[in-house]
């Protein structure tokens, strides 16, 4: 299910472009933002991400990005590729029907056993205008 205002993208999408593929909102985990990551290699691996307002709309001040579930230590974000990852990204651009581009960082610790990890949410914090 998609926010009718804002959401955000995955697979490959483009800057300044509205293409993508929506992530799944509200717990549906119909088309979730996922890694597989080898944690015997204490891996990480780093995805690009884009968030975009619907048709009619765009934010007003600040959007801020953060993650929340059992496992949201392993969860980074940056506003560029080679960044520096943090556990939060405060967006002060407007945000329009047009891409912008934020990155994730996921990372793996060796202590970690197989598992499905399903607990981790992104948050998006903003207002929204109508134009």
């Amino acid at each position: 299910m998609a926010n009718p205002y804002i959401n955000l993208y995955m697979n490959n999408p483009t800057a300044g472009k509205a293409d993508g593929t929506a992530i799944s909102t509200d717990d549906t985990e119909t088309s979730p933002l996922s890694v597989t990551l080898d944690a015997t290699k204490n891996e990480f691996k780093i995805l690009t991400v884009a968030i975009r307002t619907e048709e009619g709309y765009k934010t007003a001040g600040d959007t801020t990005i953060t993650f929340d579930g059992d496992s949201k230590a392993k969860w980074f974000i940056s506003d560029v590729e080679n960044g520096t990852f943090k556990d939060s990204l405060t967006i002060t651009d407007s945000i329009t029907t047009k891409n912008k581009l934020f990155y994730v960082k996921v990372i793996s610790t060796s202590d970690e056993k197989p598992s499905n990890d399903k607990s981790v949410n992104i948050k998006v914090s903003t207002k929204i205008e109508a134009l």
